[in-house]
C-alpha cells in the first residue's frame, strides 16, 4: 500500500500534464458486422459524437475531411453537445475496404478543453470510445483486440494521420498519409500488429463483430493509447456482468507479470505463461467476487479488458472493449457523460483509486457542487502493497455531465448495458485518465525517481541512470537539473555519478522527444550522513 500511495502522490505533480481532455481530436469509424450476412446498410447505423464541456464555456467545429464541411457548435461549462451524423456524413466516415487508405475522418476542435467520445450502433449492436486529443498521441502502437468468430470474418484497425507527410509503417510496410487520411486494415486477428510513424497518429481497434466467451456477437470500438503511455502497474475493475477477460500485451522480451484476482486462461500458443516475449500476450479471467484484478510487470505492458458476451445462462450485455491505463496515469479530475440509446437502460461509472484515500473521491453532476459518492458500492481489493478500490456508480441523469475528483488521483471507466437477459447491447470505454509519456524515467542507485523521496541515501557516490526511448539525436535533447539549476556538463548524459552532502535535493531530467514534446521527470533526493558501524553505535 505504501508504494501505491507514493505513486499516486508523486507522479501527478512531477510531470507535464497530458490527459484525455483537450482541444483537438480525430476519429473515424470501421465496418460493423458483415453486411453480406446481416444485410445492414449504412443508413441504419447511428454514429454519434458526444462532447462534454470543461469548466468554461467554449465553441468549436466538427469537420468532415471527405466532405470538406464543418458543423459549428457552442457548449456551456459542464454541458453536453451530442451530434448524430446524417446519412451523407456517415458514408463520409465509414471505412469498408479490406486494406488501404481513405480520407474518411472527423476532426473536432474547440477553443477550451473538453472531453470527446464517439458511439457506433448497428441494430442492437453498439460500442463507444473516448477520443484522445492530439497532445496525447504519439508514433508507436500495438493492436490489442479479440478474434472474431468465423461468421464475421474480420478484425480491424484504423490509423489517422494528424499531420501532412506522415510516413506510417505497418509491420514494416510503409504508407504515406496527409492530415485526415486514414489507413484501414482488416485481418482475422490484429492483436500484435505493430504501427510506427514519423509523426503522431491516432489508432483505433475496430473489430466488426466478435463474441467473447458467449453466444452473442458485438462490435468492438476503442481508441488505444500509444506505447509511450504504457506502464507497469494496473488495477482492472469488473462490471455488474460479473465476468470479464483481460489481455496483457508485452512490449519487450522477458517481461515478467504477476497478478492477483485473475485466473490465467490463455497464453501465446495456448499455454498459460507469466513471462512474455515481445509481441506475446496472456489472457486472464476476472470475477467481480475477487473485487478487481491487480497486475504488475517489470517492463511496460498494454492492457485491455473485454466484457463477456451473453451466454444464454442469464448474463447481460455483449462483447465490448476498454483500454486500461496504468496506475501511473491517474488524474485528479475526470469529466464524462453517459450515452443515450433506446437499447441501453443501465449506465455506470467505475472509479478506480487507492483504498487508503478512496473516501476523498467526490462527484459533481451537471456543474453542481461536488459531493461524496453515494448510491453505489465500493469494492476493495486488498493485498500487500496492492490495496486498490473501485466504485460502481449508476449514472441516472443521462442529460448531465459527471465530474469525478480526488486529489490523490483516479481513473474512470464508463459502461452501459441493456438490463434484460439475452439482450446484446452494451458499451465500455475509458472515461478519463492522464496520458503521460512514461517512456522516460531515471533511477538513483537503482531506485526509481518517483520513489526517491521515500528512501534515504548515504553520503557516498550516487549513480543516476536515464531510461528513455525515442529522444532526438540532436544535441541538447537530454538535460539534468539539481535544485532547478541546469547542469550543462551533464547534457545528453545517460549515466552520471556524484557525491552529495547531507541534505535534500531536487533532481530533474528534461527530455525532448521525437514528436517535439518536452517533459520533465523530477524526484526528491534525501541524503543523510554516512553510516559507520562501531559497536552498534552510529556516529
Amino acid at each position: 500500500m505504501i508504494a501505491i500511495l507514493l505513486l499516486l502522490k508523486s507522479i501527478y505533480p512531477l510531470q507535464a500534464q497530458s490527459t484525455t481532455e483537450g482541444t483537438d481530436f480525430w476519429v473515424t469509424f470501421g465496418q460493423i458486422a458483415n453486411v453480406l450476412i446481416d444485410s445492414f446498410t449504412v443508413n441504419e447505423f447511428v454514429f454519434q459524437i458526444r462532447i462534454v464541456g470543461g469548466n468554461v464555456s467554449t465553441s468549436g467545429t466538427i469537420y468532415f475531411t471527405n466532405l470538406g464541411t464543418s458543423i459549428p457548435f457552442d457548449i456551456a461549462a459542464y454541458e453536453i453537445y451530442a451530434y448524430s451524423l446524417d446519412n451523407t456524413e456517415k458514408y463520409a466516415v465509414y471505412n469498408t475496404v479490406s486494406g488501404g487508405t481513405t480520407n474518411f475522418s472527423i476532426r473536432i476542435t474547440t477553443e477550451n478543453p473538453v472531453s470527446v467520445f464517439a458511439f457506433a450502433k448497428c441494430s442492437s449492436w453498439c460500442d463507444a470510445t473516448n477520443i484522445l486529443p492530439v497532445t496525447s498521441l504519439n508514433t508507436e502502437y500495438y493492436a490489442i483486440s479479440y478474434p472474431p468468430p468465423i461468421n464475421y470474418l474480420y478484425d480491424a484497425f484504423t490509423v489517422i494521420a494528424t499531420q501532412n507527410n506522415t510516413l506510417l509503417w505497418h509491420n514494416e510496410t510503409p504508407v504515406t498519409l496527409d492530415a485526415g487520411e486514414v489507413y484501414y486494415k482488416t485481418s482475422n486477428n490484429i492483436t500484435g500488429d505493430h504501427i510506427t510513424s514519423n509523426k503522431p497518429v491516432a489508432f483505433f481497434a475496430q473489430n466488426r463483430a466478435t463474441s467473447i466467451h458467449g453466444s452473442v456477437a458485438n462490435l468492438l470500438f476503442q481508441q488505444l493509447a500509444p506505447v509511450s503511455t504504457w506502464g507497469k502497474t494496473f488495477f482492472v475493475p469488473v462490471t455488474m456482468i460479473g465476468t470479464e477477460y483481460v489481455r496483457i500485451f508485452a512490449l519487450q522480451n522477458n517481461t515478467t507479470i504477476s497478478q492477483t484476482g485473475g485466473t490465467i486462461i490463455i497464453g501465446t500458443g495456448g499455454q498459460p505463461i507469466l513471462t512474455l516475449q515481445a509481441g506475446e500476450f496472456v489472457e486472464l479471467e476476472i470475477l467481480l467476487n475477487n473485487y478487481g484484478c491487480y497486475i504488475s510487470a517489470d517492463k511496460p505492458v498494454g492492457v485491455c479488458s473485454f466484457m463477456k458476451s451473453y451466454d444464454g445462462m442469464g448474463s447481460l450485455g455483449a462483447s465490448s472493449q476498454v483500454w486500461i491505463p496504468a496506475i501511473e496515469q491517474t488524474a485528479p479530475n475526470i469529466l464524462m457523460a453517459p450515452f443515450v440509446h433506446p437499447n441501453l437502460n443501465y449506465h455506470y461509472a467505475l472509479v478506480i483509486t487507492s483504498t487508503a484515500t478512496k473516501n476523498n473521491t467526490k462527484v459533481s453532476i451537471g456543474g453542481a457542487p461536488p459531493v461524496s459518492l453515494s448510491g453505489g458500492v465500493w469494492y476493495d481489493h486488498t493485498g500487500v502493497g496492492k490495496d486498490m478500490s473501485f466504485y460502481e456508480l449508476p449514472l441516472t441523469n443521462l442529460s448531465a455531465s459527471y465530474v469525478f475528483s480526488n486529489p490523490e488521483g483516479i481513473i474512470v471507466l464508463g459502461y452501459g448495458i441493456y438490463g434484460i437477459a439475452g439482450a446484446s447491447a452494451s458499451y465500455y470505454y475509458l472515461a478519463g485518465s492522464s496520458m503521460r509519456n512514461l517512456s522516460a524515467a531515471f533511477t538513483a542507485n537503482d531506485i526509481p525517481y518517483a520513489e526517491m523521496s521515500g528512501h534515504f541515501f548515504q553520503e557516498c557516490e550516487i549513480t543516476f541512470v536515464s531510461h528513455i526511448e525515442g529522444i532526438h539525436s540532436n544535441p541538447g535533447s537530454l538535460n539534468w537539473y539539481i535544485d532547478d539549476e541546469l547542469q550543462p556538463h551533464l547534457t545528453d548524459s545517460l549515466t552520471w555519478t556524484q557525491t552529495f552532502a547531507t541534505g535534500t535535493y531536487s533532481i530533474k531530467m528534461t527530455v525532448l522527444f521525437m514528436d517535439g514534446s518536452t517533459q520533465d521527470y523530477e524526484g526528491t533526493l534525501n541524503v543523510q550522513g554516512r553510516w559507520i558501524k562501531i559497536r552498534n553505535v552510529r556516529y
